[in-house]
């Protein structure tokens, strides 16, 4: 299959066999208690992989197992792939971090700031300074998202109903779009989960005259060999892909929430940077063990390994932590010590955070509960998949995992 990963012994890499097996259980045991259909779980250290293990179903209704070559909805896992993209123009000279937005999408050049008022009759006021490039890998750009409801802007953005709007237009009629919504603070100023990738994707798309996923696929997906990874599913490939659930309330047991062959994914949709890439844990282990490389994988440089380096550094205002400089994503503290890069949350102070973290650990996860988080240091990456929206469900997995995946960690590479 498609998917196979060679699996190494856990203790050439370091690893203790035996405590590394918690990890696996851990994953085991949200389908055992019923709070997920299926899970798949891998370990790696310098691109080795030492566990992958996978449990339940990845379409339980039609009684599919999940395969080594299951088909994921990845959300905003795509986020991370696309700054990569990004970062690969701006090696080039073809973009610079501080090239203002509207130089790629003249709509932000009229774009203001929410300054008081309802989401009914906002108040707006003048930018103080242009939206840049920066701004849009940091996620401190001031747009938003749908979902959260954090500010007035969140809910213009619900009003105007951009969850079913986005479908129908192109990436550069979205951005156009969000350029006429306020933002909810001054550029550079804050942190705010939001479309930043998703505009940052159109930016891709003017600086190389070409679609995201043709610029994609020839600079990332193809060189990596990442064959599955897309924006959409052929038919040749549906039954790979993974039912999606949702949690029923009270109990959190999955209900069916997209079945494979009614998904979205099968028609043409648009490109969205900032969640709508499918792909396979053959392929994010491509990815993440390009990361550990400092941006080399079998030959294929993707970027330097500075650039690497700079992406997961702390560029948050005043290297303030995501709790500090930000609004909380999911509960307040969840990110304590914890900043954001260039495409990622990097953890900088694991003893604010109270997690068994490592600092310099880069990651990210997606809407329907997946995870991963790669560790420059020491060399270790770690990638949960399933679908359960949304991710907040269950999201102390996260540092669970990290703490599992830590604890089996016997040779320590040196700083």
């Amino acid at each position: 299959m498609s998917g196979e990963l060679d699996l190494v012994e856990p203790s050439t890499l370091g690893l203790n066999n035996e405590r590394l097996r918690r990890v696996a259980d851990y994953a085991k045991s949200y389908v055992e208690e019923g709070f997920m259909v299926g899970t798949d779980v891998l370990v790696a250290r310098h691109g080795k992989v030492a566990l992958r293990e996978s449990f339940g179903f990845a379409d339980r209704e039609a009684k599919k197992i999940v395969e080594t070559d299951t088909i994921w909805r990845i959300f905003s896992m795509t986020k991370p792939i696309v700054s990569v993209a990004t970062m690969q123009l701006v090696e080039e000279g073809k973009l610079h971090l501080e090239d203002h937005l509207s130089n790629f999408v003249p709509a932000f050049g009229k774009t203001e700031v929410f300054s008081g008022g309802t989401s009914e009759k906002p108040e707006t006021s003048p930018l103080e300074r242009p939206i840049n490039i920066l701004d849009l890998l940091t996620h401190t750009a001031g747009l938003s998202y749908w979902f959260t409801n954090q500010h007035p802007v969140d809910e213009m953005y619900r009003k105007a109903e951009l969850d079913k709007v986005r479908e129908k237009l192109s990436l550069a009629e979205l951005t156009d779009f969000l350029a006429e919504f306020p933002l909810r603070h001054q550029p550079g100023t804050r942190w705010s989960y939001s479309m930043a990738t998703d505009v940052l994707g159109r930016v891709i798309e003017v600086v190389e005259d070409r679609s995201l996923y043709e610029v994609l696929s020839e600079r990332v997906l193809g060189p990596l060999g990442m064959k599955d990874t897309s924006f959409r599913i052929s038919d040749e490939k549906i039954d790979r892909l993974a039912a999606c659930y949702m949690p029923e309330e009270g109990t959190l047991s999955p209900l069916l929430l997209e079945k494979p062959e009614e998904s979205g994914y099968r028609a043409s949709r648009w490109q969205s940077g900032g969640g709508g890439l499918l792909s396979t844990m053959h392929d994010y282990q491509r990815f993440c063990s390009m990361l550990i490389n400092g941006g080399e994988l079998d030959g294929n440089r993707i970027l330097d390994s500075e650039t690497i380096k700079q992406m997961m550094e702390n560029h948050l205002p005043g290297k303030a932590d995501l709790t500090d400089a930000g609004d909380p994503l999911y509960y307040k503290g969840f990110f304590d010590g914890v900043g954001f890069g260039l495409g990622f949350a990097v953890v900088q102070d694991p003893v604010k955070g109270r997690i068994e973290a490592k600092e310099g650990e880069a990651s990210w996860g997606g809407m329907a509960s997946t995870a991963f988080w790669v560790d420059p240091v020491q060399g270790i990456n770690c990638i949960f998949l399933t679908q359960l929206v949304p991710s907040g469900t269950h999201i102390k997995l996260r540092w669970d995992l990290r703490a599992l995946v830590n604890q089996a960690v016997e040779e320590k590479s040196e700083k």
